[in-house]
């Protein structure tokens, strides 16, 4: 099975210095905004979405970077002067690296890089912003047209699009389908490039859907296409953007049960609910840990946390904000001034 383990880096982005190894079912990434986050989640899907493609990795970096001039010096961690910049992707025992300069506009192929692409590690990338209510017109648009989007954007739809495969599902998959079905109250089908709901009251095109309820519509058709089986690679921005906090319960159940049959799963959140659905609802054979991106002073390099408790991480920015809330509450309460 191809999981992601290990992400090194040197003056990439935030960082300064990472040496980040990953769990093999969930990864939850917590901090401040501009902490890398993000950015690490995209070098670890481009780094997948390669394999199996002629694609090169610097050109994947780029369309989904997206730096100014196409230049991929620009993602050097910025400093005066001459910068080198090194990434390693480890899968296993399979590598990939890259590195480059704040000057470089374009950099050789690490010759690692075909035995890498035979790895073929099946991945999908969901952003924040929801795509699937944009989508018709948009893959040919794309591919025809310089248009400045990420392109994780068309890939997550290029996902959505696959049919399912042919033969009956696996009991954990129907199962998972049933919950989602339950949340959307019906099944979501297609009609040209146009996805609906179906459901009781007929179909019902995406641009009239809640945001929230969007997004759990692609989790619906990327278990139902078989895009999430044993081996492959989830990762999920801020998977609790729009979503009413009833039906967070719901997606971390599935999460959980995504990584107990077998997909790696990568999310970055700012959401208490969702850490402390995490807590409730895992058992002793999950494998979970939490990582935390935070700067010790502000011009700092970033430095990450790592536990398999969350609360036991350093620089928890997300609980240290629910304590302050609830401090503040109590000294209102009791007659105190807004601090």
């Amino acid at each position: 099975m191809s999981t992601f383990t290990r992400l090194q880096a040197e003056n990439f982005s935030a960082f300064e210095s990472l040496d980040l190894s990953f769990s093999p079912g969930i990864n939850v990434f917590i901090g401040k905004n501009g902490t890398g986050k993000t950015h690490v989640m995209k070098t670890l899907y481009a780094a997948g979405a390669i394999t199996g493609r002629l694609e090169g990795f610097i050109d994947k970096m780029i369309r989904i970077f997206l730096p100014y001039e196409y230049r991929i010096g620009r993602l050097v961690r910025r400093k005066r002067g001459s910068t080198t910049a090194k990434i390693v992707v480890s899968c296993n025992k399979e590598q990939l690296s890259l590195t480059f300069t704040n000057h470089s506009k374009n950099t050789p192929i690490d010759a690692n890089e075909e035995k890498w692409k035979k790895l073929k590690i099946k991945c999908a990338y969901i952003p924040v912003k929801e795509m699937l209510a944009n989508a018709p017109g948009f893959r040919s648009l794309y591919s025809e047209r310089l248009v400045h989007f990420e392109e994780i954007y068309a890939d997550i739809i290029d996902r959505a699009y696959l049919p399912p495969k042919r033969g009956p599902l696996e009991e954990n998959r129907a199962n998972l389908l049933r919950k989602l079905e339950n949340v959307l109250e019906g099944k979501v089908v297609t009609e040209g490039e146009t996805f609906f709901l179906k459901n009781n009251q007929g179909m019902l095109e995406f641009t009239l859907l809640a945001e929230g309820l969007r997004k759990l519509a692609l989790l619906w058709l990327l278990i139902q296409n078989e895009t999430l089986l044993k081996g492959s690679v989830l990762f999920w921005d801020e998977p609790e953007a729009n979503l009413n906090p009833q039906m967070v319960r719901v997606v971390v159940e599935i999460l959980l049960e995504l990584q107990r049959f077998g997909v790696q799963v990568f999310i970055a959140t700012h959401d208490y609910v969702t850490l402390k659905e995490f807590e409730l609802q895992r058992t002793k054979e999950d494998k979970i840990l939490f990582h935390s991106f935070f700067r010790k002073d502000d011009g700092e390099p970033v430095d990450i946390s790592t536990s398999s408790d969350y609360s036991l991480i350093d620089e928890n920015a997300i609980i240290d904000k629910y304590l302050d809330l609830y401090d503040r509450e109590v000294h209102k309460a009791l007659g105190g001034e807004e601090v």
